[in-house]
């Protein structure tokens, strides 16, 4: 039988998982010309990520910035040299469709890490990293600090696709 802890880790990533899920049948809804039905979607993600941050933290998931940050590191770096190289080689070897958003997400993840890694040294030192904007890319996720004056690295989209986050 598995323990409490085990039982709130599965929670929480079926939880993540319809959160993202119902974002994009939310999308879908709203092209399709059902704006409440596409409400409807919205909220229940809402609602799954109320669950899932109630199990990650019951489960301690949630430490100090500067150990969140590191966590970040670590998660980012497998993503890019374990998870996401043998799943692009074999949708490659496919020809799936996959393998374009496969290999964008593998570079977008080295980026990430790189960034989680300044965050972690500045937090180290006790200070915070710049108030430049931060932007992502909608096409492949690559995240920039400062507004994006060229083309995306990854992907090509242009510069004005970016999106700022708030």
């Amino acid at each position: 039988m598995p323990t409490t802890n085990e039982n709130l880790k599965t929670a929480f990533a079926g939880e993540s998982q319809a959160n993202r899920k119902y974002l994009a049948y939310a999308k879908k809804a709203e092209q399709d010309g059902f704006p409440q039905v596409a409400r409807l979607f919205r909220a229940a993600a809402e609602a799954e990520t109320i669950h899932a941050l109630a199990h990650l933290n019951a489960m301690g998931g949630i430490r100090s910035t500067a150990e969140n940050l590191d966590d970040a590191v670590h998660g980012e770096t497998y993503e890019y040299t374990e998870m996401y190289p043998p799943m692009l080689e074999q949708a490659q070897k496919e020809n799936h469709k996959g393998k374009t958003m496969i290999g964008y997400a593998q570079k977008a993840e080295q980026v990430h890490a790189e960034l989680y890694k300044k965050a972690l040294n500045a937090v180290r030192a006790g200070v915070d990293l710049s108030d430049a904007e931060i932007y992502v890319c909608p096409a492949c996720g690559d995240i920039e600090i400062g507004k994006p004056t060229a083309k995306c690295p990854i992907c090509g989209a242009g510069a004005e696709k970016y999106k700022r986050v708030e």
